[in-house]
């Protein structure tokens, strides 16, 4: 294997998946995730059990936001199916999704753990290489069905806000189905394809599978020196 992998174990295909996305109420991309609110989440697992929660939910209604003990209720379920073995997977879940949900849980210190024990892909491959690419990109890369034509996540907020609360659950189920469907592919082929910005076919090999969070952590810095401005690794992990 590549160096800095042979301490991994692979992320085989009998591993048991389980994918994750939400939506978020409309915020104009500043300020601290933590106080953004949740409008709506889904889960997926690969023996298919899909899971949907959104403000309200049990009373019958569609609210601007999750609550408190509707998003600690989302956690209890990502807590049990992690302590059942599930490998609980995201596409920028690190620094987005958890960052979000540890907030809007009321600061569950759960949140931390789950995070830091998941596979966040984007987050894996950022660690390899030094900078991000999208799902919808990805999915291309692999032959997967990828977003509905025309929607994309910055539009789910305001489409949430002006009562297209259907289309918005639809969704987020399809995220979380093309984030099921890369990671097992992936790991399958032990390499992750994109479409660059240009158009042009890229592949990056995935020796060990996907890692989890505290794997991609260890592996060796790449070299971003031809950048102008390279992230670090604390611009995903510095909420925890």
């Amino acid at each position: 294997m590549a160096d800095g992998y042979q301490q991994f174990d692979m992320f085989t295909a009998n591993k048991k998946i389980l994918a994750f996305d939400l939506e978020t109420e409309e915020f104009s991309g500043f300020g601290n995730l933590p106080d953004v609110g949740i409008t709506c989440a889904a889960t997926l697992t690969d023996d298919g059990e899909a899971m949907q929660w959104y403000g309200g939910m049990h009373q019958g209604t569609y609210d601007p936001k999750m609550a408190q003990d509707e998003v600690v209720e989302m956690v209890d379920y990502l807590w049990e199916k992690m302590q059942a073995g599930y490998q609980i997977t995201t596409w920028n879940g690190l620094s987005f999704d958890f960052q979000i949900v540890y907030g809007q849980s009321g600061r569950d210190e759960r949140v931390k753990q789950i995070a830091q024990a998941h596979v966040d892909m984007m987050f894996h491959f950022f660690c390899i290489k030094g900078y991000a690419i999208s799902l919808d990109k990805t999915a291309q890369g692999m032959g997967i069905a990828g977003k509905s034509e025309g929607m994309d996540g910055s539009l789910a907020p305001g489409m949430w806000k002006a009562g297209q609360f259907e289309e918005v659950l639809k969704y987020v189920a399809q995220d979380v189905q093309v984030t099921l469907d890369l990671a097992q592919k992936c790991a399958g082929e032990k390499e992750v394809r994109w479409i660059s910005k240009r158009g042009i076919p890229n592949k990056c090999a995935l020796p060990a599978g996907w890692l989890n969070v505290e794997e991609a952590l260890r592996l060796p810095e790449p070299d971003t020196s031809w950048m102008d401005n390279p992230w670090e690794r604390t611009r995903f992990t510095k909420w925890m």
